[in-house]
């Protein structure tokens, strides 16, 4: 009786675990399918990446080893010889150090005068103020190459704009262009006419997320303007400006219409950035494999000089809430 009993219990066990797992294939199979449907969704945007991005990078990475000249159709492995020439190359730090101050005198320049005109042109509910800021923005929707064409001719030495005014005010004429002192302040004239007022949108609207309770309890413990800026605006203004950093270095780093228009990297290279530089290396002279290469060092300077500012800022940067 005990071994049928035993035996009953085994057979129900077994039959029990089998339904289960007969069941379990029964649920998972629709979980599956609104998987692979879901997955369906997302191929033809994988496939626009894979095309458009992915194979163009590792095309890239792979061109960069290669003596490849676009004048002739043969490539030719020639390892880290490419890399090696380029960083060895005096060109190469010349190049890498106007790059570096041109964007940080950007970065500077455009965060800082994005900030002072957000302070002055913060005020709600007025028509001109309102119309101000559409003044300051439009220029971030003028083309590159318009806002060059119009800068060569205010920085004319002869019967450029600038020079007219500074004339009047007793001064020699200076050829902005033409002197390596002025010609990388110039340039940079340029983007900060244009990204102002971009950087100016943003912190107004950065400003106007702050809480009024803030200023109110700080006012009430005898807080001035001052003390309000430094203690309240400045820290909470700090995501916005950790955005607006990371967006400007990037773009800087990247700078070629304002160099390849106004300038032709000249004077003496003074204004020969890094992407005009691989310009002219692929196009002029050429040297496709090389200036692969070079992109190639471009692209891990700036993940790597984006992932330090992120890193250093993560301390520095205060999340209301």
């Amino acid at each position: 009786m005990n071994m049928k009993k035993e035996w009953h219990a085994h057979h129900s066990g077994k039959a029990a675990s089998v339904t289960e797992a007969a069941s379990s294939r029964r649920r998972s199979g629709p979980l599956r399918q609104e998987a692979l449907k879901d997955f369906s969704f997302a191929l033809p945007a994988l496939g626009f990446l894979g095309l458009f991005l992915y194979y163009p990078l590792f095309y890239s990475i792979y061109i960069s080893f290669t003596n490849w000249n676009m004048t002739r159709p043969i490539k030719k492995f020639v390892g880290a010889d490419n890399y090696v020439r380029l960083l060895t190359s005096e060109d190469f730090y010349q190049s890498l150090k106007v790059t570096m101050i041109y964007t940080g005198m950007d970065v500077v320049f455009t965060l800082g005068a994005g900030l002072l005109l957000a302070l002055l042109f913060n005020v709600a509910n007025s028509r001109f103020y309102a119309f101000m800021r559409g003044v300051i923005f439009l220029p971030y929707y003028v083309s590159m190459v318009v806002a060059a064409m119009v800068f060569i001719w205010i920085y004319n030495n002869q019967y450029g704009l600038l020079n007219y005014l500074i004339g009047m005010l007793g001064f020699e004429p200076v050829n902005w262009l033409v002197d390596q002192k002025t010609v990388l302040p110039a340039l940079v004239a340029v983007s900060v006419w244009k990204g102002a007022g971009f950087a100016m949108i943003l912190f107004i609207a950065g400003m106007r997320g702050i809480p009024s309770e803030y200023y109110e309890a700080a006012s009430i413990d005898g807080a001035g303007r001052y003390h309000l800026f430094r203690h309240i605006t400045l820290p909470l203004l700090s995501p916005m400006t950790l955005f607006l950093v990371i967006t400007t270095f990037i773009s800087s780093m990247q700078v070629f219409q304002s160099v390849d228009i106004m300038t032709n990297g000249g004077p003496l290279k003074a204004s020969n950035a890094l992407v005009y530089w691989i310009y002219t290396m692929a196009f002029d002279e050429f040297k496709t494999g090389r200036a692969m290469a070079l992109v190639i060092i471009l692209f891990v300077m700036i993940l790597a000089l984006t992932l330090v500012q992120w890193m250093i800022s993560r301390k520095k940067v205060h999340y209301e809430g």
